[in-house]
């Protein structure tokens, strides 16, 4: 290699930063990702001047090799081959293109979208660079093209083409000159459930299933895009079921449409498949107050152990029924405020309180009663309503809940506390989807396209998720959310030197988890022993 020419370095730091240039011929082609050993060719270096650190120079070149900020990817592509998702998700794909024109299979496209998923990657446009890479490559499972013109892995466009493979009857149709994949959407729904179900090691006795809906906004023209009030724009209304963390649907919707459209549909696909596993489980279907409808209630009612707990919207005939307990909370409050006014009021020096220093110190009365309740027109039956009373300064504050337990299976407080309230920790997964994972990025013109990039950003969220439970737990991570597992785990500096015999690894020495990406590589392979 002829020697690198650089610029005269003053002794102080430059103003600007200098730039030198040099050709050499590149004489290490077997370590060029996806280029034939014979090739070689003359390039420019761009030598960086960064001035002077103490009594040495810092200069800076694009000459370091195939380093990779993705080193973890290496523990995805195991984890994707034990639980074989990658390999379920393309098994729902249809294949028509001729066999000696495929230079890239289905299996490994779906890997290549999900891995650039996993890593933060949120666009396919990323994968005009990506394609390039040798370690998504390696985890992938190709390093070099059969054709001296193609890249190791597949483009934007390709995968593009991959994302139009999703066609309901009414959508619009796409050129079939260029899309020749067809996807069975009831399949593709049903992985989510399979690899839920291989995961626990004793059947569980309580599961419990959270139904809620949030916005993708949406831009320009596309289809079954619309208005929502609730929102305050364009958007799309997605409803996903969650189980604790693990993921069971997520159905692309319009904004358009009843919020609770779709939800029993889902029910009926993913408690049956439930059942078929667990005969015994106790399950309970829980959301807010859109789901709260009396088909989907009843249909909960005539399934054996299933039962539910919804949010109630609040109107007069609800306010009447909660009387009773709106006068306890009023009694408790009224009742430790004079107390607190008493108590306080022979140590001021001007003997007497403010109403307003008494609110500030007497926390508001809670109170929680049950009664029985039904609509006038909607629902078909009578049905046991859980209030809660906040009272306050300001007033009273109330909150119900319909459900199908009865007052010896859990008391009003129990139930409010310990069965509805904990369907908050589902807007931490939403925000999962949305902020780390791109689920929001519903940019295509097609509804179906669009649905697609959902599955694909949820079935990320899956890989990731078997991550954090599997390999993670009682660790620093376990109950860190994607994004942070993303950052401190899997976004680690390698350097891949690769030759004929064997692709060595050389991960960042200053990197500060390093015992635990080495735990979990242990628990990895103490998988894949057990079931092998």
């Amino acid at each position: 290699m002829a020697p690198l020419k650089t610029e005269c370095i003053s002794s102080q730091p430059p103003p600007i930063l200098k730039i030198s240039e040099t050709s050499f011929p590149k004489q290490d082609p077997i370590q060029k990702f996806g280029r034939s050993k014979s090739s070689k060719r003359r390039q420019k270096t761009k030598i960086l001047d960064f001035g002077r650190l103490n009594q040495r120079t810092v200069m800076a070149d694009f000459e370091g090799g195939h380093i990779s900020s993705d080193g973890g990817l290496i523990l995805i592509k195991q984890l994707d081959e034990h639980y074989g998702l990658s390999a379920q998700i393309a098994r729902c794909f249809t294949d028509n293109r001729h066999p000696s024109y495929v230079e890239h299979p289905i299996q490994m496209q779906v890997a290549q979208r999900l891995y650039g998923l996993v890593q933060g990657y949120e666009d396919l446009n990323d994968h005009e660079q990506l394609r390039h890479d040798p370690m998504l490559g390696m985890a992938v499972g190709k390093l070099e093209s059969d054709h001296a013109r193609c890249a190791p892995l597949a483009g934007k466009s390709t995968l593009n083409r991959l994302e139009k493979s999703h066609r309901r009857d009414g959508s619009d149709a796409v050129d079939q000159r260029y899309v020749k994949t067809e996807l069975d959407p009831f399949k593709l729904e049903q992985v989510f459930l399979d690899i839920f179900i291989v995961k626990p090691s004793k059947p569980p006795e309580v599961l419990i299933l959270d139904m809620d809906v949030t916005d993708d906004a949406t831009h320009g023209d596309q289809e079954k895009s619309a208005f929502n009030p609730y929102y305050h724009g364009e958007c799309y209304a997605p409803l996903y079921i969650f189980c604790g963390r693990d993921l069971l649907a997520a159905r692309l919707r319009p904004s358009n449409v009843d919020p609770a459209s779709g939800a029993l549909e889902e029910l009926q696909r993913i408690i049956p498949r439930l059942r078929q596993q667990w005969p015994d489980v106790l399950i309970i279907v829980r959301g807010d107050s859109a789901y709260a409808r009396d088909d989907i209630m009843s249909w909960c009612e005539s399934m054996p152990k299933v039962a539910y707990v919804f949010a109630l919207s609040s109107n007069s005939r609800l306010q009447t029924g909660a009387r009773r307990v709106e006068t306890y909370a009023q009694q408790d409050y009224q009742s430790r405020r004079e107390q607190a006014k008493e108590t306080l009021t022979p140590h001021l020096r001007a003997n007497e309180l403010t109403p307003e220093e008494v609110d500030q110190l007497v926390p508001p009365a809670v109170s929680y009663g049950c009664f029985p309740y039904k609509t006038l027109d909607t629902w078909r039956t009578q049905r046991r309503v859980v209030c809660k009373v906040t009272y306050g300064a300001s007033g009273p504050r109330r909150h119900f809940v319909v459900t199908s337990f009865s007052s010896q299976q859990f008391s009003s407080k129990a139930l409010h506390i310990r069965q509805y309230c904990p369907r908050g920790e589902m807007e931490n997964r939403l925000k999962e989807q949305q902020l780390d994972l791109f689920s929001d990025r519903t940019s295509n013109h097609y509804f179906d396209d669009n649905q697609l990039r959902l599955w694909f950003s949820s079935f990320a969220y899956v890989l990731l998720n078997l991550l954090r439970e599997e390999l993670l737990h009682h660790t620093k991570l376990a109950n860190a959310r994607v994004g942070t597992i993303r950052d401190q785990l899997l976004k680690v500096g390698t350097l891949i030197r690769i030759s004929v015999r064997r692709i060595c690894l050389t991960m960042h020495s200053s990197f500060p988890n390093q015992d635990l990406f080495c735990l979990a590589y242990q628990r990895l392979a103490a998988m894949a022993n057990s079931s092998g």
